[in-house]
């Protein structure tokens, strides 16, 4: 029987990915665990390997354009396999290899478990076979899978059917759960559409540039974060001098090593490092703030994995620092570099940019003086960090020059309340006028 191949789902957020190039063509021959494409999400590119030795056949997925996950991209048969034999889901098909990796990792370094639970599971007795994409748009139809007739590989259901059945009302209901959702209390608020906003502007005074996955999901995440997360916000000043003074000492004292490019540094310390530091101590002195909310209990975290906002073309990605406070400034200065490198470029691993427990943003650079960003669920915490500049200020009465920094601690207060952010910004303003205890 052919094998199915389809659009996995390679980061936690993706509901569609793009094909950028196929690696092989109509009618070639591959062999289980050749990369077959190349996936470009809005955060990195994947490769995906075949599912099974076989002639590619009936490629339906196209480079460049949208593909829900889950869809069947192509099919695989044996040789001399009639093209129209019924097809076998990928998940059934016993992986020698395993499935897909991330960009520039060998084959010993890809997840084997991780394909798995992307597909479909083996068929059971009795049990309906739809995409998830399919599953989905029934569940939210409030419609009943069993009784939508599939047109897929096997009787698979897939979009068309359900959309066909939401059409012509040709699917019964699905049961009611035991125990209904409570109603909402009142309708979403929905945006302005598209052709509302536009008839608000001169037609031809303006060209329309299509979003990419990337600034779709940015969005969805930002309206996600600020609809469900209850912000509130907690600003200081930070007196700079003594961290620039000890940066400066640490940055001299650095060894030489030698490089194609003649000697340099062993390392050179930002600010920005420092910071990373700085947040990630004050997180272990005050471990109550180190938090994630669900629903059914609080995640209480045993280490800082601290994320750090790095700019990308078409928008932004957080590579995380695992275990920053028991990393050495000169790890965490590397470290970044090597994340921020491989971000812009689009070459991070999903694990190099899921998860956390919180997060930097740093506009300081821009002479941005201070701002609040918005927290990165499942974070609770987040830290916005504005310019240095000399102010006045005043000490024992008298007023002196001091470089200052203004910092804004983003909480989510249903995880840290008042009382517990003030006690981790109080913290983290101590380390940054201390900084010795970031080195000891």
């Amino acid at each position: 029987m052919a094998v199915e191949v389809i659009l996995p789902k390679v980061d936690m957020d993706m509901a569609t990915g793009q094909i950028s190039r196929w690696f092989f063509k109509e009618g070639d021959a591959v062999k289980q665990g050749d990369v077959l494409f190349e996936i470009e999400t809005d955060k990195a590119s994947m490769e995906i390997d075949a599912p099974a030795s076989g002639i590619l056949r009936s490629i339906t997925g196209k480079e460049g354009v949208d593909i829900p996950v889950g869809h069947a991209v192509a099919w695989i048969y044996a040789e001399g396999e009639d093209a129209g034999a019924a097809a076998v889901p990928a998940a059934e098909v016993k992986a020698e290899k395993p499935e897909f990796s991330s960009a520039g990792s060998s084959s010993q370094d890809r997840p084997a478990q991780a394909a798995p639970a992307v597909r479909d599971m083996p068929v059971q007795a009795g049990a309906v076979r739809g995409t998830p994409l399919a599953r989905r748009l029934a569940r939210e139809a409030g419609l009943d899978l069993s009784g939508i007739s599939g047109s897929g590989p096997q009787g698979r259901v897939v979009k068309a059917d359900v959309e066909a059945a939401i059409a012509g009302g040709g699917a019964k209901a699905a049961a009611a759960p035991a125990t209904a959702a409570p109603a909402a209390a009142a309708p979403a608020v929905k945006p302005m559409s598209d052709d509302a906003v536009l008839k608000l502007f001169e037609e031809g005074s303006y060209e329309l540039i299509p979003h990419d996955n990337m600034r779709k999901t940015i969005a969805r995440r930002l309206v996600e974060a600020k609809s469900t997360v209850p912000h509130f916000y907690l600003t200081v000043d930070c007196e700079l001098d003594a961290l620039l003074g000890l940066r400066k000492q640490l940055n001299d004292a650095a060894p030489v090593k030698k490089t194609e490019k003649g000697e340099e540094p062993a390392y050179k310390l930002s600010v920005n490092d420092l910071i990373i530091k700085a947040l990630a101590l004050a997180l272990k002195e005050v471990p109550d703030a180190n938090v994630s909310w669900t629903e059914g209990a609080m995640v209480k975290h045993r280490h800082a994995d601290v994320g750090v906002a790095v700019s990308i073309p078409g928008g932004l990605i957080t590579p995380i620092v695992r275990k920053a406070e028991e990393k050495s400034l000169s790890s965490i200065s590397k470290e970044m570099k090597d994340l921020a490198a491989r971000a812009r470029t689009r070459k991070l691993k999903p694990e190099e940019y899921q998860g956390g427990t919180t997060a930097v943003s740093n506009l300081g650079m821009f002479g941005i003086k201070d701002f609040a960003a918005v927290i990165n669920p499942p974070h609770a915490t987040i830290l916005a960090i504005g310019a240095g500049e000399q102010r006045a200020v005043v000490k024992d009465g008298e007023v002196k020059v001091a470089t200052v920094m203004s910092v804004t601690l983003s909480t989510d207060h249903r995880a840290v309340d008042g009382a517990l952010g003030a006690e981790l910004i109080g913290a983290f303003k101590r380390l940054v006028e201390n900084p010795m205890g970031l080195v000891v």
